[in-house]
């Protein structure tokens, strides 16, 4: 029987890391031990003892998406495994673990050499010569076995990870991609007391390739100490949390960490830039999958073709629209430099759309110009928003909608269906939008699509305004006449990465700009700033803070929001609800006003479909619209 090859031909890992994200697997002992392996073992030995169980976690992880598959060696080193009188089998035991991973990769994935710390009884204990016998067989080992990256995490101790990652160098040489995580406590520090601005600083300093924070307590305290290591690592970040310990809510505890709500943090973290990503303790092959979900949704069509290098934006010139030929009057005061006001309502729960068309007739009586209808808001099953602009126009006709196009839902051939449907009913206010991928709502379980991202999806409007489907074909009668129309987030985390997003976005096709919710104004400030070349109308997001509980909500759980503590501080103070809506009222007020200049409409989101918190907000604009009628 010929042996696998201990090889890949995938590109060097490093190369993609610089253009994506990339999945890892989740945690090989949680696994071993759900199997029914007790701990007093070492599940490092199975790789010789029972290997086709290590080989079928590895197969578990790799079909649930993982593009790394760690092998089965963390606590593979000389110290660990003589405490089961297996210090003689390293050798034999590493080989073992790479040559499962391998075979199980079929050569679809990258294969990472996994070591852990030397145990927390002698970490900070050992070192020099002492620690270089510990490891620098296992690290020989993985080497020779050509694994395509190594990964050393779990690590609390800064110099003793710093020192296992100099002898990795010296063994694996330049070529060898390394990376390297610390462990956190929930304190937010190493159990021996480094602050996150000494792990960035150390971990810059360390010859690996790749640095950041693995296991801990969890993905939400991980996620808030790399804010804090992040100015001072220039390196492609690496975040691989465990799921973390259960918390106490209302006297009970509660374990959080599902596949959705990991999936969320997650995202949070390759927002803040984690480039490598995955699971750890107690990490299943459902977390992984879920964790896919999320990089399809920020990185759709990733794995298809890489994605395009980000470039400096500030010695662009002009960004101008395309512009098509529409019936649409939102376009007409647009393209006019009018001031334009639309308000958001959520499509129903359910059959009933009443309630939402009487909060539409209300916005129209007021002088709005146009509603917003979400596609599938908080993931519920709701009325489809192209079903409730048709029912929008036939029964509050002289308002028109601007529907939200969701990438998630759709095929690239689903998307030119509706959107050619869409043209044919009259409704041609379009907001292109990549979506969020399904998570705590009734359907977490739901598959996404996103063939094409946002941009993707204006590009293939912009086409069928041409008179061609994707496919080049010329479509059979006129032309779509569809008003395009693309989100923003003034408070991206990338902000260049965001801009040149948004320039794409416009060159595909987008007529104008609708901005995600704004409550610092210096930021939205510099913003306008760096967009000034990009020629298209703004509308500005607003939305009026509830309570101070939505406010921290939105800051703590919602990615690119941010509420500053100066406006959380005035809500916490609101003796009862309605004093609070009524805080967050003059909240949105007093931003609307200071960006107004800059301005040529708004773009109003209210809580619960409260249309008179939105009236109420545009007390702000008088200036620039005519509100007929003001409900406080």
């Amino acid at each position: 029987m010929t042996e696998p090859s201990l090889t890949t031909a995938l590109p060097p890992i490093l190369n993609i890391l610089s253009e994506r994200a990339v999945l890892t697997d989740g945690g090989m002992a949680t696994m071993v031990y759900q199997k029914g392996v007790y701990i007093n073992q070492s599940f490092e030995n199975l790789n010789l003892e029972r290997p086709h169980l290590v080989k079928n976690i590895h197969l578990e992880f790799a079909r649930a998406g993982a593009e790394v598959l760690s092998t089965n060696t963390f606590s593979a080193n000389a110290l660990k495994l003589a405490r089961h009188g297996l210090g003689d089998k390293v050798k034999e035991i590493n080989l073992a673990g790479v040559r499962l991973a391998r075979e199980a990769a079929g050569g679809e994935c990258w294969i990472a050499g996994l070591i852990g710390p030397p145990g927390q009884d002698v970490e900070g204990t050992i070192a020099g010569e002492e620690l270089r016998s510990v490891y620098a067989q296992q690290l020989a080992t993985l080497v020779s076995a050509g694994i395509d990256l190594l990964v050393l995490e779990g690590f609390g101790h800064l110099p003793t990870l710093a020192a296992v990652v100099e002898l990795a160098r010296e063994i694996g040489g330049s070529s060898l991609p390394i990376a390297a995580g610390v462990d956190v406590e929930p304190t937010r520090a190493t159990r021996f007391g480094d602050a996150p601005e000494a792990i960035g600083k150390a971990l810059q300093a360390m010859p690996a390739d790749v640095v950041g924070l693995t296991d801990g307590p969890g993905a939400a305290v991980l996620n808030e100490v790399l804010d804090g290591l992040r100015p001072f690592v220039h390196k492609p970040l690496f975040l691989r949390p465990g799921a973390g310990l259960p918390i106490r809510h209302e006297d009970r505890l509660l374990n959080m960490a599902t596949p959705e709500y990991f999936m969320e943090l997650l995202r949070k973290g390759m927002m803040k830039g984690a480039r490598l990503i995955g699971g750890s303790t107690g990490c299943h092959p459902e977390h992984i999958k879920a964790i896919k979900s999320s990089i399809k949704m920020l990185q759709p069509g990733a794995e298809k073709a890489a994605a395009p290098k980000i470039e400096a934006v500030a010695e662009r010139g002009p960004v101008r629209m395309k512009v098509f030929e529409t019936a649409s009057k939102l376009a007409a005061k647009l393209r006019a430099g009018e001031f334009v006001v639309s308000i958001e309502i959520d499509p129903p729960v359910g059959t009933d759309a009443t309630k939402s068309l009487e909060a539409a007739a209300i916005c129209r009586d007021a002088g709005i110009d146009a509603i917003n209808i979400a596609d599938g808001p908080r993931a519920t099953a709701r009325m489809g928003p192209m079903d409730m602009a048709m029912l929008l126009r036939d029964q509050v006709p002289g308002i028109e909608p601007i529907v939200h196009f969701c990438c998630r839902d759709r095929n690239i051939l689903g998307m030119q269906a509706d959107l050619i449907g869409a043209n044919a009913l009259g409704v041609q206010n379009i907001l292109m939008i990549t979506g969020d991928p399904p998570k705590l709502g009734d359907y977490p379980f739901a598959t996404a699509v996103y063939d094409v991202d946002a941009i993707g999806a204006l590009r293939i409007g912009a086409n069928l305004n041409s008179g061609l489907d994707l496919a080049g074909n010329p479509l059979k009668g006129e032309a779509t006449h569809l008003f395009l129309g693309a989100g923003a987030n003034p408070g991206a985390i990338d902000l260049d990465l965001e801009i040149r997003r948004l320039e794409m976005k416009v060159a595909a096709g987008a007529n104008y700009i609708l901005t995600q919710p704004v409550y610092e104004i210096d930021l939205y400030h510099r913003f306008r700033e760096r967009i000034a070349h990009i020629e298209v109308p703004v509308l500005l997001g607003i939305l009026p803070l509830a309570s101070y509980r939505n406010a921290e909500f939105l800051t703590k759980e919602v990615p690119g929001m941010h509420v500053p503590e100066i406006i959380r501080e005035r809500l916490r103070r609101c003796e009862d609800k309605e004093s609070a809506r009524l805080c967050g009222i003059d909240v949105a007020r007093e931003a609307l006003a200071e960006a107004l200049p800059t301005i040529q409409g708004v773009y109003i989101m209210p809580p619960f479909n409260r249309v008179d918190s939105a009236l109420s907000v545009l007390e702000a604009a008088r200036s620039r619209f005519n509100l007929k009628v003001v409900t406080k």
